[in-house]
């Protein structure tokens, strides 16, 4: 299991020892440094190889969400904040998880684990062919991964997620990773039941369980609705209604 080396980044002390306590729990973790401001952790990121970052939002000087649109390359990301309503913009940025303070030992582990699995695939998998050569038809994909020619059934297919150069296609509740585009599997995947709802996300709409504000409950999974995609999304649930 490698290591993951993470810094955390909070204008208040409590919230700095609070995570560090929690870090010091989980033993793939390793705490580089904690910093109370985002200008304090740039010279970590610059002299540093950070796999992963803690990051409050609500802070003096820049917020979290400043600095990270502000980085030209970026770990992987925690929002830790107690404002809920940052949620969905977390997601817009690709954060891997978003935890509402106070937050449980549990649910930072759930957290942690994610990151542990995005750095994971990107490790294992450094060289995978392009999805531009996945076969389709109808029914079902070819897909490659892992050097094997994948078969998925499209019809199990629950979602599609982004996950920088590479898709996760989730079907029931094994992911097959492939490198592609979500634009290159959007045109090949031409099945009209499935539609982008999100810059990350591709959803099977007969897999969607309900549809809660910008959420839609997919799975085991929240996905959230990106403003670009919201119209469409509804108007197409509003057509499936009066089909259907």
């Amino acid at each position: 299991m490698s290591i993951i080396r993470c810094i955390v980044i909070d204008d208040e002390n409590l919230a700095l020892d609070l995570i560090e306590d929690d870090i010091l729990k989980v033993p793939f973790l390793q705490l580089v440094k904690k910093c109370k401001s985002g200008i304090e952790a740039l010279d970590v990121l610059q002299t540093e190889k950070i796999d992963l970052l803690f990051l409050d939002i609500q802070m003096p000087d820049i917020s979290g969400i400043q600095f990270l649109k502000s980085l030209p390359h970026k770990p992987l990301v925690i929002f830790t904040t107690a404002y809920e309503k940052y949620a969905l913009e977390g997601f817009e940025l690709d954060v891997v998880d978003y935890l509402l303070k106070p937050y449980s030992f549990e649910r930072f582990l759930k957290a942690v684990n994610k990151a542990q699995e995005h750095l994971s695939i990107l490790e294992k998998n450094p060289a995978l062919p392009s999805a531009e050569e996945i076969s389709f038809s109808n029914q079902f994909i070819f897909v490659k991964s892992d050097y094997k020619l994948v078969k998925i059934e499209i019809a199990e297919i629950q979602y599609i997620e982004s996950l920088k150069d590479y898709i996760k296609i989730i079907v029931g509740d094994k992911p097959v990773v492939t490198l592609s585009s979500m634009k290159a599997i959007e045109e090949k995947l031409v099945a009209p039941d499935f539609i982008r709802v999100h810059r990350s996300f591709i959803v099977n709409l007969r897999k969607i369980q309900y549809i809660h504000r910008n959420f839609v409950k997919v799975g085991d999974k929240e996905i959230p609705i990106g403003d670009n995609y919201k119209e469409n999304f509804l108007q197409v649930i509003n057509q499936k209604n009066r089909i259907d």
